[in-house]
């Protein structure tokens, strides 16, 4: 239906997207555009491109009448009768700043990816000028309408994104200064409490407590007064939409100007905000892909409060990392609408969810707060010799155990602040931007990953070693360099700034700070993102640009200074050279790294994943990357419907549980023992597993395992409250034969092989809810729908399958046969049907083609094919089909050449398999690239200073490693020259590593 079509159309050519609770308004045009386009894909595909390209382009727009706003204030003092000079070099100032902004690291990367950033970009933009525009007409007598729309803006951002609410500050100043001539130290202080004050309003109150009191009278209605579903929520708007219209009327009777503009500004961000139900209409009609079905007002709440992603950090107080847990303190009780009983029933009353900490173990300002990241914190506690620094304190935990803890010192926890969250966390992203960047490969703080570099080699290799001469095969499109150009012209256009116009610079400082490190000290992000995190800040980096603009300006005052006579054409050659210095540096170094163009990854990735299963089977996937693109072509273009996926991170959610129970266009539901009142909200979340004395020594079937879990036995908590729990960790399948073959489990050629039972043991101290839906679906399927996952590490702790578990192209697919060219945790090959996709089938993005850019998510989820077909040969080797293994490796050539995706140790064993094979010329070509590319890592990292190296000893010891195994192969198969080459190599590195 239209609904659906236009949530994931963004994935049509990317792996890698967010998708944050909480974006309606992009979603809703996203459907609008597949109504429009009469269903038609391929059009719906470039109008949300389109719309993206022109939220971006807007942007600039908004940047340069921004900029040339601000800067007639500074530099046209006298208005309209200002020489023309000045307005040429405003005019040349704004269109720097703006087409500066076009091309930094951030921004590009939002302006491409088809998401929500893009759109949030432009409502920042277009809220910062409205409200530039109102201070030109403050003193009409209609200049409150640019407030009104402000409020509209600010509340349509917010089914965008909640990045808009941070112009606010710079918003209440530029009211501030404009409607008070005489400005105080008091005032100004009054102003910022107001500032924040309205942030808080609106983030922490109004978006929340809207949908909350929604959910209260729903709740009074349906389970006090005995009303219908959905009475409640209706009457409650209702009373809002009459008390504001009362409120309207009676401030506008009593003249009160100031309350009525502000009761019209709340209206406005009101029907702003109401976009988010397109969410709560879109979830009632059940579409196929519906996150966290919010379909009444408590599971709305939910999803705003995005209570699936766990609870907030603190902020301004709280426990450090280590604090042990003294209480239990009960949560929100959840509510499930019960159609059968007409009335809200609470499933769980999360009596005691909520941890409570010792005050000796709290701190303020807590920055090391995740009990998950204890060895990343405690790197920044240990001392030179490597002991843990702080203070041991004794605390009485929720068990009455006293147990002794190291609490970090406050020193410790502002070093962790300063040094990660805001230097690795924000400072390296702002340098990315306007200094240059190392390469587009996540980091955690590694030297040859992620860093910010200039392209001055006396910085950048005193900080992270040799970044001139770095060799092919560690080359990167991500790779920047600007020179400090831009840094340095912004930091002018701020320091002249600061001299010219105290308050228009404390304006847009507080843009730069609220869009950038105050996100950083909310947010309090733990270490080991799971990506990098730029594009949050990009409205920090707008901010940046406004002062780059200023920066031409104070080159064109400081020569005509100089020359002592401001020109045209002085002014128009300071802006030329500064176009040229800054935003064609940025254009230049940065096209590589952004170029899209003639690249499908997503939309192949996902055929490939789909095309070789056969029909009605069911996939399951891991997380985002493996799913959206699966999603994309199920649901844009219609590509295998009959395959069921499962996510199985979001299977742990009650409401993706219900969906899986549904069909799905082609799809059957899926089959399950558990009714959905036994996976709703609250229900079976956790299952601790307690072995009975019993089941020690036995497996016990799966399918009992579930019956106990549909039938449990309640135990009583020491605490006081009961549980269920699994009584067994030994679990098997007994195998259907007649089944397995005649529902096209097992292929024919493996019939003589299928075994009587599957046996393993859980390794989990508990079954999740995800646990538990994957042990129901493999409990009942009964041997009837074949069953493939795109990776295993996340459920092989529940289900000991992997030794079933035969790779099919880019699949794993579970034949109750013991695989072949078996490997822990990756189970074995099935050559037949991996042969036939790897080879007929499989397309790869066309990132081999020349002018094709591989982005970075294209690279990391090419190490998955690259796997596929180095496992398919070595499995044709063992098996002497050498003629096959032969194509299938110059196939991997082929979709993934040297040039752009360097050969490495995944490839390793791929000469001396041209070898077996009887193929010495490919072989020796391949052993000369591999070989090669080793070698020129291993001077590399081996010419860098004692310090640098001492850093890659491991990747040197590797690569020399590698090259002798490449020796001794050649020599093992009479490969003369290329043993004396390799030797030669080695010997010459060994001579000058040795003699230094």
């Amino acid at each position: 239906s239209w609904w659906d079509c236009g949530e994931y159309i963004s994935t049509a050519y990317k792996l890698q997207v967010g998708h944050p609770p909480g974006a309606p308004l992009f979603q809703l045009l996203g459907r609008f555009f597949t109504l429009f386009a009469g269903g038609d894909v391929t059009k719906v595909a470039m109008m949300v491109n389109v719309m993206s390209a022109i939220c971006s382009g807007l942007t600039i727009v908004f940047l340069f009448w921004s900029i040339t706003m601000l800067a007639r204030k500074v530099w046209m003092k006298e208005g309209e009768d200002a020489p023309w000079v000045n307005k040429i070099g405003v005019l040349i100032a704004g269109f720097v700043g703006a087409v500066a902004y076009t091309f930094t690291e951030s921004f590009w990367f939002n302006a491409v990816e088809g998401e929500v950033y893009a759109m949030s970009s432009f409502f920042t933009a277009v809220t910062f000028w409205a409200i530039l525009k109102w201070e030109q007409v403050a003193d009409d007598p209609q200049s409150n309408r640019w407030l009104i729309l402000i409020a509209f803006l600010i509340g349509l951002s917010i089914g965008v994104h909640l990045l808009n609410l941070l112009c606010i500050p710079a918003i209440v100043y530029v009211v501030y200064f404009r409607k008070w001539k005489k400005t105080s130290f008091w005032g100004f202080v009054l102003a910022g409490v107001v500032s924040v004050a309205l942030v808080w309003f609106i983030n922490m109150f109004l978006i929340p407590q809207v949908v909350n009191l929604a959910g209260k009278t729903e709740l009074f209605f349906v389970n006090t007064l005995h009303a219908p579903f959905n009475l409640g929520t209706v009457i409650y708007f209702a009373l809002l939409i009459g008390l504001i219209v009362w409120g309207l009327i009676a401030t506008s009777r009593r003249k009160k100007e100031i309350w009525n503009t502000a009761l019209l500004a709340l209206v406005f961000i009101l029907i702003g905000y109401s976009s988010f139900f397109m969410l709560v209409i879109r979830a009632n009609t059940n579409p196929p892909i519906n996150e966290n079905e919010p379909k009444d007002a408590p599971a709305m709440l939910s999803y705003l409060l995005r209570e699936q992603y766990g609870g907030s950090a603190p902020i301004v107080y709280g426990p450090y990392y280590n604090a042990p847990i003294t209480s239990w303190k009960p949560g929100k009780p959840i509510y499930v609408k019960d159609e059968e009983a007409r009335r809200y029933v609470i499933t769980d009353d999360n009596k005691y969810s909520i941890p409570e900490y010792s005050d000796e173990m709290k701190t303020l300002f807590p920055r090391m707060w995740s009990r998950d990241k204890e060895d990343f914190y405690e790197t920044y506690r240990k001392s030179p010799s490597g002991n843990i620094v702080g203070e041991n304190v004794r605390v009485t935990n929720y068990l009455g155990k006293t147990v002794t803890v190291s609490k970090p010192t406050f020193g410790q926890n502002m070093k962790f602040f300063i040094d990660y969250q805001c230097n690795w966390m924000y400072w390296r992203y702002f340098m990315w931007n306007f200094v240059g960047r190392q390469n587009d490969i996540e980091s955690q703080g590694e030297l040859n990953h992620g860093n910010w570099i200039s392209g001055i080699s006396a910085i950048d290799n005193a900080r992270l070693g040799d970044q001139d001469n770095i060799p092919a095969c560690l080359q990167n499109p991500g790779r920047t360099t600007y020179y400090f150009l831009p840094l340095i012209l912004g930091l002018l256009g701020l320091f002249w700034l600061l001299k010219k116009d105290l308050k228009q610079s404390w304006i847009i400082f507080l843009l730069f700070f609220m869009t950038g490190l105050a996100i950083i000290i909310y947010l309090n992000q733990t270490p080991r993102q799971p990506r990098e995190r730029d594009y949050s800040y990009a409205g920090s980096f707008y901010a940046f640009a406004i002062w780059i603009g200023y920066g031409v300006i104070a080159l064109i005052e400081w020569v005509s200074k100089l020359v002592k006579k401001q020109t045209m054409v002085a002014t128009v050659a300071i802006g030329l050279i500064c176009f040229l210095a800054v935003p064609c540096v940025l254009a230049a170094n940065g096209w590589e790294e952004h170029n899209r163009s003639g690249k499908t990854s997503a939309r192949d990735w996902a055929k490939n994943y789909l095309a070789q299963l056969p029909p009605n089977a069911v996939i399951f996937t891991r997380g985002d990357n493996d799913t959206f693109p699966l999603w994309y072509v199920q649901e844009v273009e219609g590509f295998r419907t009959d395959v069921r996926v499962v996510n199985y991170m979001l299977s742990s959610g009650y409401w993706y549980a219900h969906q899986m129970g549904r069909k799905v266009y082609d799809s059957e539901r899926l089959p399950l023992t558990l009714s959905p009142k036994e996976y709703d909200n609250g229900v079976n979340e956790q299952i601790p597993i307690e072995v009975e004395e019993r089941f020690n020594d036995r497996y016990i079937e799966l399918k009992q395992v579930i019956d106990f879990i549909r039938n449990p036995k309640a135990v009583k908590h020491s605490m006081g409250y009961t549980y269920n729990y699994v009584p067994c960790t030994k679990m098997k399948l007994t195998v259907d034969k007649e089944a397995c073959l005649r529902n096209g489990i097992v292929p024919e050629s493996m019939a003589d092989r299928i075994v009587d039972e599957i046996t393993w043991e859980v390794k989990d101290r508990a079954l999740w809810k995800n646990s538990i839906l994957l042990l129901d679906f493999m409990a009942t399927n009964n041997w009837e729908r074949p069953v493939y996952f795109t990776s295993f590490n996340d459920m092989s702790r529940v289900l000991g399958i992997d030794k079933y578990l035969h790779m099919e192209g880019l699949a794993y697919r579970f034949i109750p046969v013991p695989a072949e060219d078996y490997y822990r945790g990756l189970g074995g090959v099935y050559r037949d049907g991996s042969y036939d996709l790897l080879i007929n089938k499989a397309q790869w993005g066309s990132m081999n083609q020349e002018g094709v850019v591989p982005d970075r998510e294209s690279v990391r989820n090419s190490v998955y094919a690259q796997q596929a077909y180095s496992r398919l040969a070595q499995a044709l080797v063992n098996h002497e089909q050498f003629d096959s293994a032969v194509i299938v490796m110059d196939k991997f050539q082929e979709f993934f050449p040297n040039d752009k995706f360097p050969f490495d140790l995944r490839c390793y064993q791929f000469p001396e398999m041209y070898y077996i094979c009887g193929d010495t010329v490919k072989g020796d070509q391949f052993m000369s690239n591999i070989a090669g590319n080793f070698y020129d890592k291993m001077c590399y990292y081996g010419n860098m200073s004692p310090r640098f190296r001492a850093y890659y000893a491991e990747d040197i010891s590797e690569c020399g490693d590698l090259l002798r195994h490449f020796g001794s192969v050649a020599q093992k198969y009479d490969r003369k020259e290329l043993y004396d080459w390799i030797t030669e190599k080695l010997k010459e590195y060994l001579t000058l590593y040795y003699t230094e």
